[in-house]
């Protein structure tokens, strides 16, 4: 199971990482990752929590982004429906995706003291859910897994 966020990592490289793969993702697919696009990437990947989209408006304006709200949401429907992004649907929030360039069925682990938020990838979940839903006769379009808990640092916060 891959899983990033909680872990101490280089966020830097992080980011470049991630940015450097959406690039060559939206060339290969012909995607037009425009500069709004992008910095609303910029703005999700800062920080590895969920953000609302209010939040990236705020954060769009103070960079002197145009911050009217058709804006960041056009943005964020470009990098969910391409994979860059995910909704949290339990926090009606957004964060970069931190798998890019696969197709998965990701999990998210939510602190819900810091908001932080860790993606996972579960070995064999979508397997599960598909053999299910074919026993079922049933055709999954979407699937979202999120649990809710204390990352490491709050678990530490609270004990100390």
């Amino acid at each position: 199971m891959e899983t990033l966020s909680f872990e101490k990592h280089d966020h830097r490289a992080c980011i470049a990482k991630s940015l450097e793969i959406v690039v060559r993702c939206s060339k290969e697919a012909e995607l037009q990752f425009t500069p709004t696009r992008k910095k609303v990437l910029e703005i999700l990947l800062e920080e590895h929590r969920a953000l609302g989209a209010y939040e990236i408006l705020e954060k769009l304006r103070a960079d002197g982004i145009s911050s009217q709200p058709p804006v960041a949401y056009r943005a964020l429907d470009f990098l969910v429906k391409n994979g860059f992004a995910h909704k949290i649907e339990g926090l009606n929030a957004f964060i970069a995706c931190t798998i890019l360039g696969k197709a998965h069925s990701p999990a998210f682990l939510i602190c819900r003291m810091c908001a932080a938020v860790a993606e996972s990838q579960p070995e064999n979940s979508r397997e599960y859910l598909d053999d299910t839903a074919q026993n079922a006769g049933f055709l999954i379009e979407n699937t979202v897994i999120e649990a809710q808990g204390l990352c490491p640092k709050c678990q530490r916060d609270s004990v100390g």
